[in-house]
Order: C-alpha cells, then sequence, then structure tokens
C-alpha cells in the first residue's frame, strides 16, 4: 500500500495563486531536490511522519475541505504516491492543485488538478534545473510563477515569457521574493512594459507575519 512522507496538515487561506484568498487545505510533503536561495520551507526538507494513503485521505477528509494543494518542499520527488493521492482527491471531486518546483516531470499529473509550477530565476540559484519540456504539459487552466528578487530576475523572466509564448499558454505569474525586493518598484516594471501577468504578493506573510510559506 503507498504511503506519503508528510510534514504538515493544515487548513488556512491560500496566500498565493490565482486563487489567492481560497480556504484551503494544504498538504504539505517532505522532501525537495532544490535548494533556492529564497525558500521559506526548508523545515519540509527532511524530518516528516510517514502515512498511508488511507489514513491520509481519512485526515483530508476530517476538514471538509473547499479546495486542497499538495504542496511541499517539492511533492513531486514522492512521485507515484504523489500522483496517486491526487488522482484519489480528484475521484472524490476536490478542487486539487500542486505547487511544483518545475525541476520534476509533471506529465502524468492527473489533468484534473491546477498545476502551479515555478520557473526559477537565476538569483535563486537554481535556475540549471528548469524542466522546460514541461510547458508542453500546462494549459490554459495551469500556472508558471517567476519568484523575482532582482531587476535581472525580472528581465530574464521577461525573455521566458517572450520565448515560450507563456501567456498564450496558461496564466503567468510574477512574484516578489519576501524582503529582498521593493514591491512597488517590480510592479512598476510590469506596468511600464505592459507584460501580460499577474502580480502577486504573499498574502498569508502580510496578514499573519509569516516568514514560512503557505
Amino acid at each position: 500500500m503507498s504511503r506519503l512522507r508528510i510534514t504538515e496538515i493544515f487548513y488556512s487561506l491560500q496566500g498565493e495563486s490565482s486563487s489567492i484568498g481560497k480556504p484551503t487545505l494544504f498538504v504539505r510533503l517532505t522532501g525537495c531536490p532544490l535548494r533556492c536561495t529564497w525558500c521559506d520551507t526548508e523545515y519540509a526538507f527532511t524530518g516528516g511522519e510517514y502515512w498511508e494513503m488511507a489514513e491520509l485521505i481519512k485526515k483530508i477528509d476530517s476538514y471538509n475541505p473547499q479546495n486542497i494543494c499538495i504542496t511541499g518542499g517539492e511533492p513531486l520527488a514522492q512521485m507515484v504516491p504523489c500522483l496517486e493521492l491526487m488522482t484519489e482527491l480528484c475521484d472524490k471531486s476536490y478542487n486539487v492543485s500542486i505547487e511544483t518546483s518545475g525541476s520534476l516531470d509533471i506529465s502524468e499529473v492527473d489533468p484534473r488538478v491546477n498545476k502551479v509550477m515555478d520557473l526559477k530565476a537565476p538569483d535563486s540559484g537554481e535556475m540549471d534545473k528548469n524542466r522546460y519540456s514541461n510547458i508542453q504539459h500546462l494549459s490554459q487552466s495551469d500556472e508558471v510563477k517567476f519568484v523575482v528578487m532582482s531587476r535581472r530576475d525580472y528581465d530574464w523572466a521577461k525573455m521566458q515569457i517572450d520565448q515560450y509564448r507563456l501567456s498564450e499558454i496558461t496564466n503567468v505569474l510574477i512574484s516578489p521574493c519576501f524582503g529582498e525586493i521593493d514591491e512597488r518598484e517590480l510592479a512598476e516594471w510590469i506596468i511600464a512594459d505592459n507584460l501580460p501577468v499577474r502580480f502577486q504578493i504573499q498574502m498569508h506573510k502580510i496578514l499573519w507575519n509569516d516568514a514560512q510559506g503557505h
């Protein structure tokens, strides 16, 4: 029987993505192959507890959640059981999303799952891990996210948006790295360039002064 290593399960408001503000159950899987300089969930790299799939589904059901976000770490680092979990949740008619680093193959993710996939900019330190072949597996209901620390990151993101015609394929999000770049300045760059993106700020860090990621 499949089991997953879980760091935490908690109910809150979605703090980012196009679902920002929606009550959401977060299932944070343990482990990640990346070490981004701006990571706010380093506590999810190790530890955690193993859950049998049936036990985990029962726990999720107990929240009667409106939305479920599978996150990490990098949830697809536990590829097979993670895929199984998302499909089982979709079969139960839950609204399911996954937050993924973009470094691992997303081709087998259930098409009913909303995929929120990062493309790592230069200052993340992990740009070379981007798996650009994943772009072909994104739809209009999915999202690509850029976390920006600097003007260099922003200019790089612009190039990717243009080169891969991302705004024609999926929703594009740009988020300032919390505490590392002036949010207003980033917003003004986007306005000046008339960039076809959604600017977002991590709402949970404003509401709860939360240094960790939802």
